[in-house]
């Protein structure tokens, strides 16, 4: 049965496909005369209707740093993927990282954060949290319920990525999270290469699921954006960390995000198919020494991206056989030979692109000896074309 308010009927979304669930969550349209999709609603300040209501914020607007209906419509849709009690919106993926470390960290507290994680997170960490008192240790990706012996009485944070970044290791979350919370620790999760279509954190223990919404969900290449999703246990802590911290992402790119996860699920299968059929192309190269991919049956942590794991997207690494003196001129003209695979940060867009990645960073999980990394991002173009543009990487780098 259906009503005004809920057009689709609550118990038929319920137990749709994906897809059906991505093209009707947070979409509401006789709230708003009809119209299929919710306005963009751009706000600073709300009018309130007497004096004791503006005191006791009585109405669910109160100010645009606080939400608005079109913020609050990407939030719901987030909620309802991630299965969480609340979400929070903020300008960028590294916003959505650092906001929930904020929250849950003091001066005097201890986190551990995996090896493998996002370049900018580790930056943060030891420029940002380390000064404001936080001792910060990195640990082995692959440790799983060994964490136990790293963790100390104070340690409060326990920071996941999986698949890791750049190198894609996995991680046994729920073994991690049951040690973490016998000792009284968050875990925080970044999710954005699965997305909640491919994994859902929470199911798996983690507090806190963190994604930059720039990637899979906006899927153009053309917003910055990132989503927080907490547990019950969690939320009211986020909640308040952002509105104190005053981070909020605007309508427009709200809108945006909401708009890209109504083919969020049709796009994420393409690039993933893709890119799994370049992978096991890659395999078969002479000049790589391994893929990085965590679908292929040859990767290390095969075993647990298919116990936890829906599905892979479209994002995965590459070794490039070179001796160490020679690896750095190896990977530029790899790079400077292609033409469709472009040369930039980020990922999930329609487009290819290809980076030359810089392990000098890490502390316990290393680069492959074989040889230099190289990462792609599979985009929306037929996988042959983008093999012939791979083949003229691989013939310019075997002239040096």
């Amino acid at each position: 049965m259906t009503d005004d308010k809920d057009p689709v009927g609550k118990d038929a979304l319920a137990s749709a496909g994906m897809n059906t669930r991505l093209a009707h969550l947070g979409n509401h349209p006789f709230d708003f005369h009809g119209f299929v999709n919710p306005p963009v609603v751009h706000a600073s300040t709300v009018l309130f209707p007497n004096a004791a209501a503006m005191e006791t914020r009585a109405q669910k607007y109160t100010y645009g740093t606080r939400g608005t209906p079109t913020t609050d419509a990407l939030c719901e849709a987030i909620d309802a993927l991630e299965g969480s009690a609340g979400t929070i919106v903020v300008p960028s993926g590294l916003a959505a990282v650092t906001v929930p470390f904020l929250a849950v960290l003091s001066a005097g507290d201890h986190a551990l954060i995996v090896d493998s994680v996002y370049g900018p997170t580790r930056h943060f960490c030891n420029a940002m949290l380390t000064r404001l008192g936080v001792t910060v240790d990195y640990y082995d990706p692959e440790i799983g319920a060994g964490i136990e012996s790293l963790m100390r009485p104070n340690t409060r944070l326990v920071h996941t990525e999986a698949p890791g970044s750049n190198t894609f290791e996995m991680q046994d979350i729920r073994a991690i999270a049951d040690v973490a919370h016998r000792h009284g620790a968050v875990v925080t999760m970044d999710n954005t290469w699965a997305t909640p279509l491919y994994f859902r954190p929470l199911d798996h223990g983690v507090d806190i699921s963190i994604h930059a919404a720039t990637k899979y969900p906006a899927g153009h290449s053309d917003i910055l954006l990132g989503t927080v999703s907490a547990n019950a246990a969690q939320w009211e802590r986020l909640h308040e960390a952002s509105i104190t911290l005053g981070i909020c992402g605007s309508p427009d790119d709200s809108y945006q995000v909401l708009r890209g996860l109504r083919t969020m699920g049709v796009r994420l299968a393409h690039h993933g198919e893709s890119a799994l059929a370049i992978a096991r192309w890659l395999e078969t190269r002479e000049e790589v020494a391994a893929v990085l991919h965590p679908a292929l049956e040859s990767f290390p942590g095969h075993a647990l991206w298919k116990r936890d794991f829906k599905g892979a997207s479209g994002v995965f690494s590459f070794v490039l056989k070179a001796e160490p003196g020679a690896r750095k001129a190896k990977a530029y003209a790899f790079l400077d030979a292609l033409r469709l695979f472009g040369l930039g940060w980020s990922w999930g867009g329609y487009e290819s692109l290809a980076v030359h990645v810089n392990l000098n960073d890490r502390v316990i999980a290393k680069g492959p000896a074989e040889g230099t990394v190289i990462r792609l991002q599979i985009g929306l173009e037929n996988v042959a074309d983008l093999q012939r543009d791979l083949e003229l990487g691989f013939a310019a780098a075997s002239l040096l």
